[in-house]
């Protein structure tokens, strides 16, 4: 359907008028004439469509009853907490993430990407019902697959093999899970893991929750593989908590590294470990996207499929308290979160597909702190609220 928005303020400039045409931005200024149904934006504030870089659709207890948390504190606890409970609860991967899915694009999210757990014991049941969600939400929401190994490559035989058929089958992203603290062998892990890669014309997006220098080292060795096999802006570091809590002249000697090398941040902000400083990392030139993470899990109670919280949450973690500060929380997830996944035709721009959101608020650091209910939004030229 053809559309004409009138009267909303983009990223908080003065107001103008949204034409769509076959799904896609086909013209934005003042007094736009042409045959389409009207929205009356009532001066608005226009946001584009919110993108997720990292979550898990496939774990969500999401509107299922409350779950029970009595894990241990360790990761290795969690995993193998997660693996008894997802072995023994019968979870519906695929109803859960479509669940969740679609509460994300109500609250304005039309870009996704996902990790999906693939081991030796669940093997590609995940992958199977995520896959299906990635179908089912085909149009108003683009979905990015993520083949994860959440119990570690080397530690469990058959991992490599489950991630490759996963890949054959149609994952767009290869994940990785801390080559030195799960895999206990970094060189290894990481040769498995960039092999795979190459040999499928794949991305990298590595879980690095190793700390200090022991995870410093790791992201090291990460970047020597990128640079000499020329995957420059194919490769995403998750969490890289190392890049939190090294001195200030290693996270800098780093941080130039993986600008050169195009390497990118997917950050949660989260408040129980260091965080790779937003500021610092967008001054020295790295893209740095972000992501809830697991959303009411095995692992956590908290989180909620809403990226303005997202932002809100980054901000706050990053003490930033200006509106040009906050404006970087924003980026992380919309055009630097596309920008890291690589979703193509993002933006407020004639020619980018009709993914726009309408919230009140008076600029983008008011949407980011008050997080408002969504007024509108359209996915793919679709009024889907």
């Amino acid at each position: 359907m053809d559309l004409l928005l009138r009267n909303v303020r983009p990223l908080g400039a003065g107001a103008v008028d949204v034409a769509v045409r076959d799904g896609r931005i086909a013209a934005i200024g003042p007094g736009l004439r042409c045959e389409a149904e009207v929205i009356e934006g009532e001066g608005a504030l226009l946001l584009p469509g919110l993108v997720e870089s990292h979550t898990h659709l496939d774990k969500t207890h999401w509107g299922l009853p409350w779950y029970v948390n009595e894990v241990g504190p360790r990761l290795e606890d969690r995993i193998a907490n997660e693996r008894r409970w997802r072995a023994g609860s019968g979870h519906d991967a695929g109803a859960q993430s479509l669940r969740l899915a679609r509460e994300f694009l109500a609250q304005g999210t039309t870009r996704l990407r996902t990790h999906v757990d693939v081991d030796t014991e669940a093997g590609l049941k995940h992958l199977h019902g995520v896959l299906a969600t990635r179908e089912a939400m085909r149009g108003p929401m683009e979905i990015q697959v993520v083949a994860f190994p959440q119990s570690g490559l080397l530690a469990r035989p058959g991992t490599f093999e489950l991630l490759e058929e996963s890949l054959r089958l149609g994952a767009d992203v290869l994940g990785g899970l801390d080559p030195q603290a799960i895999d206990g062998d970094a060189a290894a892990s990481l040769d498995l893991l960039f092999a795979l890669a190459l040999r499928h014309g794949k991305p990298l997006d590595i879980h690095l929750h190793e700390a200090g220098e022991e995870g410093a080292r790791t992201l090291d060795a990460i970047l020597d593989r990128t640079q000499a096999l020329g995957m420059q802006g194919k490769v995403a570091i998750s969490h890289c908590f190392c890049l939190g809590d090294v001195v200030a002249a290693r996270r800098a000697a780093l941080l130039v590294r993986m600008a050169r090398l195009q390497v990118a941040v997917i950050s949660t902000g989260t408040a129980s470990r260091p965080v790779p400083p937003l500021k610092e990392c967008v001054a020295a030139g790295v893209a740095v996207a972000a992501g809830n993470d697991g959303i009411r899990d095995a692992w956590t109670p908290y989180g909620r499929p809403d990226m303005l919280e997202r932002a809100m949450l980054v901000g706050l973690r990053n003490n930033l308290r200006r509106d040009d500060e906050i404006a970087l929380a924003f980026d992380a997830v919309t055009h630097a979160g596309a920008r890291v996944c690589g979703f193509a035709d993002y933006g407020l721009k004639a020619g980018c597909r009709a993914d726009l959101v309408l919230v009140q608020a008076a600029n983008v650091a008011e949407a980011v702190v008050a997080r408002p209910a969504r007024q509108l939004v359209i996915a793919a030229g679709q009024v889907v609220r």
